[in-house]
């Protein structure tokens, strides 16, 4: 892509405000289109396929299967397209699990507009996005290279996403309605991470959270 061509854009969000809202702020920008949008990543894979995009927007929670799980594919299959990925997340929840999947960036949702497009106009380019927080996550993650893996960086993507809603306070059947999955998938996703992590409760999973900063 040359300087002088559209950026052309993938959104995947289950949630329409936020595809509309997305849709509206790339609008005002004239060299960025959106050449379609998906609720969920089935669809997402679908829109990439065809090959018509520079750029996905890519929501960490996708209702059918987690967004890393979309972005490896997308790589697999398409590893021209540039995958943005979008979460409420702070950077150090999700962030550097999607770089080593793929990602050429990761923005927090409650980013200003300016910084999305910037953002997406840099990864259509080829170049990787890193936000000044996740710059010193990513830092710190260097700098401990050499340390012994906590139990939460073993746990799958489904996994440490059921990790992380528990700690803040979620039961296994609001995740179940929040991610379309089945309570006793939830409870797998439970049952798996507790017995890697070796802790016995979900109060134990919490003060874990907690002290490794995983949640707030």
């Amino acid at each position: 892509m040359t300087t002088t061509d559209t950026i052309k854009v993938l959104i995947a969000d289950d949630h329409a405000i936020v595809r509309e809202g997305l849709k509206q702020i790339l609008a005002d920008t004239g060299d960025i289109t959106v050449a379609g949008a998906a609720e969920n990543g089935h669809d997402a894979m679908k829109l990439v396929r065809k090959g018509d995009c520079d750029v996905l927007l890519l929501d960490i929670s996708m209702p059918d299967r987690t967004g890393i799980d979309v972005l490896k594919q997308v790589k697999k299959e398409s590893p021209k397209t540039a995958v943005l990925m979008l979460s409420m997340h702070r950077e150090d929840q999700y962030a550097i699990r999607s770089l080593k999947a793929g990602a050429s960036g990761y923005l927090n949702k409650q980013s200003a507009p300016a910084e999305l497009v910037d953002a997406i106009r840099l990864v259509a380019s080829g170049r990787k996005y890193i936000s000044p927080t996740l710059a010193q996550e990513l830092a710190n993650h260097l700098g401990d290279e050499h340390r012994d893996a906590p139990p939460h960086e073993s746990l799958s993507d489904r996994e440490y996403q059921t990790l992380v809603m528990i700690a803040s306070g979620k039961t296994v059947s609001d995740i179940a309605a929040e991610l379309a999955l089945s309570v006793k998938t939830i409870s797998m996703y439970r049952s798996r991470l507790l017995q890697k992590m070796k802790l016995r409760h979900n109060a134990e999973l919490t003060h874990y959270a907690i002290k490794n900063h995983l949640v707030e």
